[in-house]
């Protein structure tokens, strides 16, 4: 059964992804990019095609949401991680997923205001074309990644957020990104701890500390720079793909945020802020 690695787009969800496949599927706890397709990302072209032709009508594609998880599990005997930005929600009577499909959930949570300036990069777009994409209640994300055209539900940060928080049939872990931040370790340890409930893993430190350390933001730039990132963005104003790892723990709303734009996020979500305890 699915194990869901959700999360609103830069929040964290690649580098918990980077931790566990490499906790979970390498030998010796070394990263590399090809690790990541044992957690893929749902919904995708992959998981759709034996459906359905057309991946950008999100109507048709909510029609097999629940269809395409039961293939999914169908050929796959035991547990799998499936990695979304889809909120957890109900489209033309179609539910994104269900308590037959689903084992647990991990959401990854981050500060709107850090995730408005990942956004801004990402996408190449501006703060005002960022704060419309952050607030949009109905958006959907088609990622144009030839075997990933799939159009996703996100809505607005606190529809997706609020959605997860409310999964009631399976069990749900919520992790602070900004705790990610300030000890890798402990959060990382509680993922494994939370996920031992539902799979066979052996929690070792010695592992831990060497996935931590082939995880870094510094390694997994590095690697990136070397070997390119299939999942970096193009942009079609500078004809380039952009970094995908671009600013890691210098990515601080502090020194990148003008005031206005700070009150204005903070004014919009205001309720989840506080209870996260961000402001």
């Amino acid at each position: 059964m699915i194990i869901w690695l959700a999360s609103y787009p830069k929040s964290g969800n690649t580098w918990i992804r980077s931790l566990l496949s490499t906790y979970l599927y390498s030998d010796d706890c070394i990263f590399n990019f090809d690790l990541l397709k044992k957690i893929q990302q749902f919904p995708s072209k992959r998981h759709f095609d034996f459906f359905l032709k057309d991946f950008k009508d999100i109507k048709k594609v909510s029609t097999y949401w629940i269809a395409a998880q039961e293939r999914i599990n169908l050929f796959n005997d035991g547990t799998i991680f499936l990695k979304t930005h889809n909120g957890l929600c109900k489209l033309e009577n179609n539910f994104f997923t269900n308590k037959n499909n689903t084992k647990a959930a991990i959401y990854v949570v981050r500060d709107p205001r850090n995730v408005i300036t990942s956004l801004s990069h990402h996408y190449d777009m501006s703060l005002e074309e960022s704060f419309n994409f952050l607030t949009d209640k109905n958006i959907g994300l088609i990622n144009r990644k030839i075997d990933s055209s799939v159009v996703t539900t996100i809505g607005d940060w606190s529809n997706n957020y609020k959605s997860w928080k409310n999964l009631k049939f399976s069990p749900l872990l919520i992790v602070k990104y900004e705790d990610l931040i300030i000890d890798v370790k402990k959060t990382f340890l509680s993922i494994l701890s939370f996920l031992k409930d539902f799979m066979d893993i052996k929690i070792e430190e010695n592992r831990i500390l060497k996935t931590i350390e082939s995880c870094s933001f510094d390694r997994l730039a590095k690697n990136e720079e070397i070997k390119g990132f299939n999942e970096s963005v193009y942009s079609a104003k500078k004809d380039k793909k952009l970094k995908f790892f671009y600013l890691g723990k210098k990515n601080n709303w502090k020194n990148l945020l003008n005031s206005e734009m700070e009150k204005k996020i903070r004014r919009v979500f205001e309720e989840e802020m506080k209870e996260l305890k961000y402001i």
